[in-house]
């Protein structure tokens, strides 16, 4: 199948980017854009925040809303993340024709290591957020040693390995932070500054500790899969190797290089055909950080994609947020997903955290002749087939369709809850059961639940139960499986719904074994649709709803099994979705559960493409189901393939 047409972008149609150069739609075919739009974003992004520096450069004191640590440190913030992406563009240009860079930096280095000084940075202590920042620190000053670290004043290079040196011997969160202390204190060692070469092996070996195979690391203890993976278990093995150089194990360096090849293999099926990365898990306002990887791939000789995929999936991301507003009108980078959302933050988010996205112009160090910059575009592997992909590690299934583009992740492996026996409360973001490149979790305030996505129980004044944790039974094929507990209010131990989805193109089954006492309604939802610009249509008919967006994006979700006398809705709300102001999810609301072990089979259906949506019964089209005496369920997709799950 051929890739669906992709419109090279206008800088007409970029307000907040209206000086970037013309596409080039020879090198780049399918996004025009080449390394001289990324040098123009990076220059729009570092000239944006000079309104926002303190009178020594040293802190960049951006709008909104202040973190959990404080405007002091959100200031240092500011200043170490955009530092990042300035040490890319000073590096990559080879110190040419960015002096100006070169003279501020280092000036808020100075200023900002003065102990004495109204600039003076936070120090570093137990589990600060000012460790996150010395990593980037760190990088940067690695990467501009020459233009910068060898041409500061001794005192300051003094004052900086001081201030740096705060990590050694501190209390650091056992998570991706453990590798904020191998990458400070390995830039220590290289400038021959005190550091603790045992803290450095001991967070790379804690990093061991975390791998699940096949490329994939979880963020600490639990199960805990997301973007981390992309923009720090693999990115900070990568930089340590480039500050370590020789004092680096070969052997261990080898195996990161092994396994992130591992992990790009699967990492590039995250974007659909738009540029759109998969909307799933925390810190999502960092954006096209998502693209780091793809970079530090063919930085480390790690990666299984050709030089023209690596750049137009990077590409492909920076332009689909150009293209929705990120930057800002005034060229920030705000806390959000398109705009302004706080719901896809955290408490450590600060208003310039977003700065994280950094990472993805890490590809600027790569020379302007490397193949990855000059090589023709090649598509990404959403844009030319079809394509399902199982990924046991994290418990998850992606399936992706060419005719519109869209990747879809079915999720039975990640919730981000610390071991058993501790709980939290479920996160949209980790909770659902899908998750896509088109859509975004519905995100009501806490303790509410959004049905999109979702199957509950409904306590009696509707409060629907949550997913809590996700007991993974594995994922092969086109089926990925779990169990989890719904507990009611007043419920001790809950009620276990085990869940078998089974994926074939654009179509989900999902397969529920559900345990609840007699009488209680059972709810269940498919994706959200959401739009800036007018609600989503919906439409309802016998044991089906769906909800459509102008553009024709549609969620469908229909009861083939089980659900006999449902009621079918669409929830409409405003302002609870990172895609768009107006929201709908189409449900399905089992009034009475006969009690025991009810058997439920429900289509859930996300596509804009025509020819497969609509009401899905009326269509003989969709997917059919057969249920056997035993128990089994037999799937029929359109195209005559079937699947069984037993009982």
């Amino acid at each position: 199948m051929s890739a669906p047409h992709v419109s090279l972008p206008d800088p007409t149609h970029l307000p907040s980017l209206s000086h970037l150069p013309p596409p080039d739609p020879l090198t780049s075919p399918l996004t025009g854009w080449t390394r001289a739009h990324w040098e123009a974003i990076a220059d729009r992004l570092l000239d944006a925040l000079t309104p926002y520096a303190s009178p020594g450069l040293a802190q960049y004191r951006l709008p909104g809303p202040p973190s959990h640590s404080g405007p002091w440190s959100d200031g240092l913030e500011g200043f170490a993340r955009s530092f990042l992406l300035a040490a890319f563009r000073i590096a990559g240009s080879g110190g040419q024709g960015v002096s100006g860079l070169i003279e501020r930096y280092a000036a808020g280095l100075t200023a900002g290591t003065d102990p004495r000084g109204p600039d003076r940075w936070p120090p570093i202590t137990d589990r600060s957020q000012p460790m996150v920042e010395a990593a980037s620190l760190a990088i940067a000053l690695h990467e501009t040693r020459p233009w910068i670290w060898d041409r500061l004043d001794d005192r300051v290079r003094q004052r900086v390995a001081d201030w740096l040196g705060g990590f050694v011997g501190a209390v650091v969160n056992d998570s991706n932070w453990r590798l904020f202390q191998v990458i400070t204190e390995e830039f220590l060692a290289s400038v021959g500054a005190p550091h603790s070469r045992s803290e450095i092996d001991a967070g790379l070996a804690r990093l061991e500790d975390w791998y699940r195979g096949d490329g994939w690391y979880t963020d600490g203890d639990g199960r805990k899969f997301d973007y981390y993976n992309a923009w720090a278990l693999h990115l900070y093995p990568v930089l340590w190797a480039r500050i370590a150089g020789p004092r680096a194990d070969p052997r261990l360096v080898a195996e990161h290089r092994t396994r992130l090849r591992s992990f790009l293999h699967d990492h590039q099926h995250f974007f659909g055909a738009d540029g759109a990365p998969v909307h799933q898990g925390r810190s999502l306002t960092y954006r096209f950080a998502t693209a780091a990887p793809l970079w530090a791939g063919v930085l480390a000789d790690a990666t299984p994609l050709p030089p023209g995929r690596t750049r137009r999936l990077a590409s492909g991301a920076l332009k689909h947020f150009a293209e929705h507003g990120v930057p800002d009108a005034q060229g920030l980078l705000t806390l959000g997903w398109y705009g302004p959302f706080l719901p896809v933050t955290q408490r450590y988010s600060g208003p310039a955290s977003p700065y994280w996205a950094s990472k993805a112009f890490l590809g600027l160090l790569l020379p302007a002749d490397h193949p990855v910059w000059t090589a023709p575009e090649e598509p990404g592997p959403v844009e030319t087939a079809d394509v399902r992909l199982a990924l046991p590690a994290p418990g998850w299934l992606l399936h992706s369709t060419a005719a519109d583009g869209i990747v879809r992740l079915v999720n039975h492996g990640s919730d981000r809850l610390p071991p058993p026996p501790a709980t939290a409360e479920d996160s949209p973001h980790y909770a659902r059961f899908a998750y896509s490149s088109a859509t975004a979790p519905e995100t009501p305030p806490a303790p509410r639940v959004g049905p999109d996505n979702h199957i509950a129980l409904l306590a009696p004044d509707g409060t629907p139960t949550p997913r809590g944790r996700i007991h993974p039974l594995g994922v092969e094929g086109r089926r990925a499986a779990s169990w989890h507990r719904a507990v009611l209010p007043g419920s001790a131990e809950g009620h276990r719904i085990k869940t078998v989805s089974v994926a074939h193109g654009p179509w989900e089954v999902r397969v529920h074994r559900v345990d609840a006492p007699p009488g209680t309604p059972v709810r269940e939802g498919g994706w959200a649709v959401a739009d800036d610009s007018a609600p989503p249509v919906a439409s309802t008919g016998s044991g089906w709803a769906l909800a459509r967006r102008a553009d024709g994006l549609t969620s469908t979700v229909a009861g083939l099994h089980g659900w006999q006398d449902a009621g079918t809705a669409v929830a409409h709300a405003v302002g609870t979705n990172a895609c768009g102001h107006h929201s709908a999810t189409p449900y399905l609301t089992l009034p009475a559960h006969p009690g025991g072990t009810h058997l439920l089979v429900t289509l859930v259906v996300l596509s804009a493409d025509p020819e497969t949506n609509g009401d899905p019964h009326a269509r003989p089209s969709g997917p059919r189901v057969r249920v056997a005496a035993t128990g089994e369920v037999e799937i029929r997709f359109p195209d005559g393939t079937r699947e069984r799950v037993p009982r």
